[in-house]
Parts: C-alpha cells; sequence; structure tokens
C-alpha cells in the first residue's frame, strides 16, 4: 500500500468526537465528581457505571448507553492519568483494529473559579465509516447530555457548600 492510499484509508477509518463545557467549579471540584464512579448511575445518562481502579493500565468495566440505543458493556485499559486535569481509556469492539476508541476526558482551568471539561473520543477501526452517523448523532449527543448533567450535578453541590459556610 502506497502512503497516498495508507493516508486515505486512515482517514476514512478514524472519527474524532469532540464536546466542551464551561462549568462554575476548580479543577479539584469537577475531577471529584468525574472520578467518583459509584455515584454515576445518580446522575449520568450516558456512562451509566464504571468498574475498577482508575489507574494506569487498570482494566475498567464501563456500561455506556448512548441516547435511544441499547446499553453496551466494554472493558477498557486506562491510558492515561493525571490527578485534577485528565483520563483516558481505550477500548475495542471484539478484536483490535476493528472498532476502536479513546475515550478522553480533559479539565483545563480557566481561573477566576471556572474551568472547561473537554469530553472526547478518537475512534479508528474499519467499522468506523459505518458507525458514523451513529457516532455524529447519538454518541455526540450522549456526551453532550453527561456533560450538562455533570455541571448541574458540580455546580449544585457548589452552591450547597456555599450556602452551608
Amino acid at each position: 500500500m502506497n502512503t497516498k492510499t495508507y493516508e486515505t484509508f486512515k482517514r476514512l477509518h478514524m472519527k474524532h468526537l469532540k464536546t466542551e463545557i464551561e462549568i462554575q467549579a476548580s479543577p479539584q471540584q469537577v475531577w471529584e465528581v468525574l472520578t467518583d464512579f459509584e455515584s454515576y448511575p445518580e446522575w449520568n445518562p450516558m456512562i451509566r457505571s464504571i468498574k475498577g481502579e482508575l489507574k494506569m493500565r487498570n482494566r475498567l468495566k464501563v456500561v455506556i448507553h448512548a441516547p435511544k440505543s441499547k446499553p453496551m458493556t466494554i472493558r477498557p485499559k486506562v491510558t492515561s492519568f493525571k490527578k485534577h486535569v485528565r483520563f483516558s481509556w481505550m477500548g475495542h469492539m471484539f478484536i483490535i483494529g476493528l472498532f476502536d476508541g479513546q475515550h478522553i476526558f480533559e479539565i483545563k482551568d480557566l481561573e477566576d473559579g471556572v474551568c472547561k471539561l473537554i469530553h472526547r473520543e478518537e475512534f479508528s477501526g474499519i467499522l468506523v465509516p459505518l458507525m458514523s452517523k451513529f457516532l455524529d448523532t447519538k454518541v455526540k449527543q450522549g456526551f453532550e447530555d453527561m456533560n450538562k448533567a455533570l455541571r448541574d450535578r458540580i455546580e449544585e453541590k457548589v452552591r450547597s457548600s456555599s450556602a452551608g459556610m
């Protein structure tokens, strides 16, 4: 396969989804809720549960439920971890190269009590072109729904703790 053919193949078999949301909280406050996996069923419409320890190379058990879709369980491996800043995992559907996803959560401190959550995923594999519409609609909507629910949960906790002072 020549370079041009490979680049075309790669472009057709990769997809990036990226969503962002500003949250009126510190990176530490966002991190606390984002990594409290036990509470996910209470508030998270997209990622219904995560089991396992958030530690490099650890395998997690993640149940994802995109809007108007059936829940799916994956067993990704943690690929990055920097407290209060970022964590990610890599998952595969059946075998590597068929449909892979690098799911990434990043927290950027915008200062003055505001931060930005960047929630994205980099998909690759031969099934990506067949899944493109599903990714652009249902999965992206799931990311946005999760981001809003996370923001609402965090900002409510911040308001509650400020009112209690």
